[in-house]
């Protein structure tokens, strides 16, 4: 049985920018990790010659791998930000799922305690059953 959360709105928005604030440091990441790829393959058509060329694309491979170390430090900000976020507010939430849980688990108990008592008093009473019917047998 799965549990699902409720947040209050404001958590519930809080979470959500964490999700996007994560998908696009990673997306910033990625492209411009794959532009610095292409361009240190070298096989652009310009009209500029080689050596400008070569000025203008290491010059923008820095700023892509400026772009990069900047995602990175905010994806590190994010998890700090989540960390900090978990402590101040998930132990209601996990306090909340453990007591659910062992309700859950208390009345599974009792139904199966139930269970075997009355169980027990089945076979209680079909013994005695069996032992009046042996003894008054003329079998035995």
């Amino acid at each position: 049985m799965a549990h699902q959360r409720n947040f209050p709105q404001s958590k519930e928005a809080l979470l959500k920018s964490y999700t996007t604030r994560l998908k696009d440091d990673v997306r910033s990441m990625l492209e411009n990790f794959e532009e610095i790829v292409k361009l240190a393959r070298g096989d652009a058509d310009t009209q500029l010659s080689r050596l400008a060329q070569s000025e203008q694309d290491t010059y923008e491979m820095h700023v892509r791998a400026a772009n990069i170390v900047r995602a990175g430090e905010s994806l590190m900000k994010l998890v700090s930000d989540i960390k900090q976020y978990l402590i101040l507010n998930d132990f209601p939430s996990v306090n909340e799922t453990i007591a659910q849980n062992s309700k859950l688990f208390r009345q599974k108990q009792t139904e199966c305690d139930q269970k075997l008592m009355s169980l027990r008093d089945d076979m209680a009473a079909d013994l005695y059953d069996l032992e009046e019917e042996y003894y008054t047998s003329i079998y035995k």
